[in-house]
């Protein structure tokens, strides 16, 4: 995959600007620190850190003193790379645009979503070159559209339904639970709900709890439902084809932090799985999971980590559900530590039925406790310095990763 570059992230996603540094909430990365190198195109992070009391036990186990984590070569230059650049919400109108003209049955339906391009412009463009039946500007009535797209998915066409904001969708609970996600089964297998419902979620910039929900652990539980969560332009626009071309009904949840995200992706047409996860970073010590925003959290915590010698797996579980056992088994058989981090709440959430599932499948591989760092039980507050305290920050991280390899 293209290396991954950080736009700044704005509030108005038309207008991005490019730097050499990334502010995700309250923090800030540097693509040009001391303890980085740009070697034909990828980052190279080196430690010279020393360390004493000869490492760590268990399986063999021990620090690496001058630990390396790097990417695969690219080109020389980025004007070189095959591709075309894209931010991830231009990835996802180009993936949307591509299925809509593939497929004449592709319609999208919201608030805002035709004329005005929707909240983040994700269909900006779309009802002109598509017309107004198929690009649907609905009432501000979430229950209602979304029960109009699932029984338009009944009958022949494939609705991707926009939710404003993700915490909306509560209003269409009952829709998206008893019709979309059991119809096929009520109905004896006489009825596909080949249905897209997405939107942005997770917490943003002092939103306000009503627009911080994450809803991952609202519709986990749903029967019949698949769920995948985008972090990159590249797995947006290849997630947003495979959702649509699904038989199944998909929630494919968007960030709201990670829309001016930039990235290189290929010219050719991609579909990506919607049942696999991504390996970000190959590591033997420790197999950190997590997903969307948390991604990026986890990559920064993931270089002072190697500084101090440390060699963590960063997996992308993408799929929500149902979760890619495969890849998360044999990075666990070879690390034996887990860490998962979510911005999902902690009772409930994601991770507690990820950490689950990994208990009835690779406990024997386990050479000490899973560690899952979540979002606080709490509303999300307002004051922007409170609402940092209730999401995972790198240093707990870090800090949790040196308490799995002690």
């Amino acid at each position: 995959m293209a290396s991954l570059q950080m736009a700044a992230l704005l509030s108005a996603p038309s207008t991005p600007v490019t730097s050499d540094r990334v502010r995700l909430g309250p923090l800030r990365l540097s693509a040009s620190s001391s303890s980085a190198a740009r070697n034909g195109g990828a980052l190279v992070v080196r430690s010279e850190a020393k360390v004493s009391g000869g490492g760590v036990s268990a399986r063999g186990l021990s620090l690496i003193t001058h630990a390396v984590a790097e990417k695969a070569a690219a080109a020389s230059s980025a004007d070189s790379k095959p591709g075309h650049e894209l931010l991830l919400f231009e990835a996802l109108r180009e993936g949307l645009d591509e299925e809509m003209e593939r497929d004449p049955t592709v319609c999208v339906m919201g608030e805002d979503v035709g004329h005005y391009g929707g909240s983040y412009k994700v269909t900006k463009g779309l009802a002109t070159k598509y017309g107004d039946l198929r690009v649907l500007d609905t009432p501000i009535a979430e229950n209602s559209f979304t029960g109009m797209g699932i029984g338009s998915a009944m009958t022949g066409l494939r609705p991707v339904v926009e939710g404003m904001n993700m915490g909306f969708l509560l209003l269409a609970y009952n829709q998206i639970s008893n019709n979309c996600g059991m119809l096929h089964y009520t109905s004896g297998g006489q009825f596909k709900i080949p249905i897209v419902i997405r939107g942005p979620g997770g917490v943003g910039r002092q939103l306000g709890a009503e627009h911080s929900q994450r809803l991952e652990s609202y519709f986990q539980s749903i029967p019949g439902l698949q769920m995948v969560a985008c972090s990159t332009p590249y797995n947006a626009k290849g997630l947003m084809k495979a959702a649509i071309r699904s038989e199944n009904p998909v929630v494919l949840f968007e960030h709201v932090l990670l829309y001016n995200l930039k990235e290189r992706i290929p010219d050719e047409e991609y579909v990506l799985s919607l049942e696999e996860a991504e390996m970000v970073r190959p590591g033997e010590h420790v197999t950190i999971l997590t997903y969307s925003r948390m991604r990026y959290h986890v990559m920064q915590a993931a270089k002072t980590l190697v500084n101090k010698g440390y060699d963590p797996e960063v997996i992308d579980i993408r799929s929500l559900k149902p979760f890619d056992l495969y890849t998360i088994g044999n990075s666990i058989k070879k690390t034996h530590r887990v860490l998962i981090v979510e911005e999902c709440m902690r009772t409930g959430g994601i991770g507690a039925s990820l950490r689950s599932a990994i208990i009835d499948n690779f406990w024997d591989y386990l050479d000490a406790p899973i560690l899952c760092l979540s979002s606080q039980d709490v509303p999300t507050p307002y004051a922007g310095t409170l609402e940092n305290w209730t999401v995972v920050q790198p240093e707990q991280i870090v800090a949790a990763v040196e308490q799995l390899c002690k």
